[in-house]
């Protein structure tokens, strides 16, 4: 018999058949009653056991964490909690699980434990939902851009430019470290390396999948990218997956209007998709903070939280309203935030995105047209302004409540000549982009495209606090383990 999984037994199975089911043992109650899970669902599967009817030596093999077979006939519960539950006739031992050495424990454990076993975590009731609810929402964004007509487009990972003009870089190479070869004047010879060039990991795909939007329309990237900045914080990874759409013919509103459907969409879709695993995610929450301050709590239960985005139409103003309510602000006033708000063109902490969205507004914000000084070379520069004291950009940011920003995006520079003046400004080199450079002067038109950085979004769905809870294999400063 093919192995049957625990979620279509508890779902669809019917009753009175034989089944063989396998997975790791989560409870062993009274030498009779076995919780079993297999990863396909958060409920367990409740397995009933003879005692007399099976051998002594397997009975005391049968511990918490270890994996198992089950031969048996779905039966409907006689207990409370489950609906059916599996009559054993056969119990098989695949691995064995000593308790006294297993560093899980059939308890709670705290998310600092588990981050030093993150090899293991994958196993708890919490980073199963979390990871499980990670899958729905990639499947969710793959599934909103093909419904919309667009195209995905795989950019590169290794690559010779750096995109946000950060210079915080990881670099690729094949020269020998112990004995770099170099130029007459003393410099690097790049010319021995694998590409002939100076090469390193990409900080993100936007200038590779506007080439591709500006021929097939609309493209989006989903892919790995990296940032070696030394913050060691719980916002930041060093590695990541960033989703880019890039779409011709798109103008700013036309870009807050995919990136505000984006979201409701995924949103929605984890809430109609994923509740028993929202569920375990929101007890969690609410356990864990139990404990702290009022005003150290979440501002929402989970679920709650995803129907507020759900449910409310984002908040939409420009970064100078934002600054005038922000100067006014009764924290700042009181001296309560730790970055006070003095003067356009200062660029926004997370304090002051989580006040617009959680107090100010309490919904979802929009922030556009930042001062162009704070913004990156390929933002479309605004016409001059009342009333705004410096150049802006056609910038869009959406804030999200408990998490501040979760989106950035803007209206690419289409013009030529005035991208070329920004380029010169910034000192972004204009012979390494002259490919970047050719879309507009061959067929230029207006285009818009944002950058998502998934474990943002992960994090907000999930209620976790620190991003490094939200994806497999965490890399950070001084931590690149597994």
């Amino acid at each position: 018999m093919k192995r049957t999984k625990v979620v279509d037994i508890l779902r669809t199975e019917p009753i009175d058949r034989e089944v063989v089911v396998k997975g790791w043992v989560r409870a062993f109650r009274n030498d009779r009653f076995i919780a079993l899970n297999d990863g396909s669902c958060a409920a367990h599967l409740q397995v009933v056991i003879e005692p007399e009817r099976m051998e002594a030596a397997t009975l005391q093999r049968i511990k918490f964490g270890a994996a198992i077979g089950v031969e048996g006939r779905v039966v409907p519960s006689q207990g409370k909690g489950q609906r059916v539950e599996v009559e054993a006739s056969r119990i098989i031992i695949y691995g064995d699980c000593d308790p006294e050495k297993y560093p899980l424990q059939p308890k709670r454990q705290t998310l600092e434990f588990l981050r030093e076993h993150a090899h293991l975590r994958f196993r708890t009731n919490t980073f199963g939902a979390v990871f499980r609810l990670r899958h729905t929402l990639a499947y969710a964004i793959h599934r909103f851009f093909h419904e919309c007509g667009f195209y995905y487009l795989h950019t590169p990972i290794i690559t010779a430019s750096d995109a946000e003009g950060a210079g915080e870089m990881f670099q690729v190479t094949t020269l020998p470290l112990d004995k770099v070869p170099t130029t007459s004047d003393g410099r690097v010879d790049y010319s021995q390396d694998f590409f002939g060039r100076a090469t390193h990991l990409t900080v993100s795909g936007q200038l590779e999948a506007e080439l591709g939007a500006l021929a097939l329309g609309a493209v989006y990237t989903f892919g790995p990218t990296f940032r070696a900045e030394k913050s060691n914080t719980t916002r930041h990874l060093a590695e990541f997956w960033m989703i880019e759409p890039e779409v011709a013919f798109a103008d700013l509103e036309d870009n807050m209007d995919l990136a505000e459907a984006m979201l409701r969409y995924v949103c929605r879709f984890a809430l109609e998709n994923s509740p028993e695993d929202l569920q375990i995610l929101e007890e969690r929450l609410l356990e864990e903070e139990k404990n702290k301050p009022q005003d150290q709590r979440s501002p929402l239960p989970l679920r709650d939280k995803l129907h507020f985005v759900v449910e409310n139409r984002f908040e939409r103003l420009t970064y100078t309203e934002a600054i005038e309510i922000l100067k006014h602000s009764p924290p700042n006033k009181k001296g309560k935030f730790q970055f006070p708000v003095e003067r356009w063109g200062a660029d926004l902490q997370s304090e002051h995105e989580r006040y617009l969205v959680e107090k100010h507004f309490k919904k979802p914000v929009i922030l556009t047209h930042y001062p162009a000084a704070i913004k990156a070379f390929y933002m479309r520069l605004d016409d001059p302004q009342e009333g705004v004291p410096g150049p802006t950009v056609a910038a869009m940011d959406i804030l999200f409540p408990g998490i501040g920003e979760i989106v950035g995006g803007s209206q690419r520079e289409e013009r030529l000549e005035v991208l070329l003046q920004k380029m010169r400004e910034m000192n972004i080199p204009q012979e390494e982009l002259y490919w970047y450079l050719d879309t507009r002067r061959f067929g230029t038109c207006p285009h818009a495209g944002f950058g998502l950085g998934f474990e943002r979004l992960v994090q907000f769905v999930c209620g976790m606090t620190n991003i490094r809870d939200v994806i497999a294999f965490p890399r950070y400063p001084g931590n690149a383990d597994f």
